[in-house]
């Protein structure tokens, strides 16, 4: 079986390839905080089922940065306290699970 090095390596950077924004998020802290703040009910509060279809509302988030805008605009609106880089590293996680942005 013939191997491509240049593909495997494209593939192999492709899978980890994060947004600038992202880079150096702690995602077990995004873990830690969608979970502490109760992130996935508050969700399936607002979009009913699991509140995964929040996650992909028609046109809203196109790119790394509006997702997260949108985290902040949750941590606004709802005082949750979370300092800048707490809301990077749970849009990360948000990315990494649900929005798969690269750039």
């Amino acid at each position: 079986m013939r191997t491509y090095p240049a593909l495997l390596s494209l593939l192999a950077f492709s899978a980890f390839a994060e947004p600038a924004v992202f880079h150096g998020a702690d995602l077990k802290q995004g873990e830690q905080l969608i979970a502490e703040h109760k992130c996935a009910a508050c969700h399936a509060q607002k979009a009913g089922g699991d509140g995964s279809a929040i996650y992909r509302p028609q046109g809203r988030i196109s790119n790394a940065a509006f997702l997260r805008g949108m985290v902040e605009q949750c941590n606004t609106e709802l005082n949750l306290g979370m300092f800048p880089e707490e809301v990077t590293s749970v849009a990360a996680v948000l990315n990494r699970d649900h929005y798969h942005f690269t750039k």
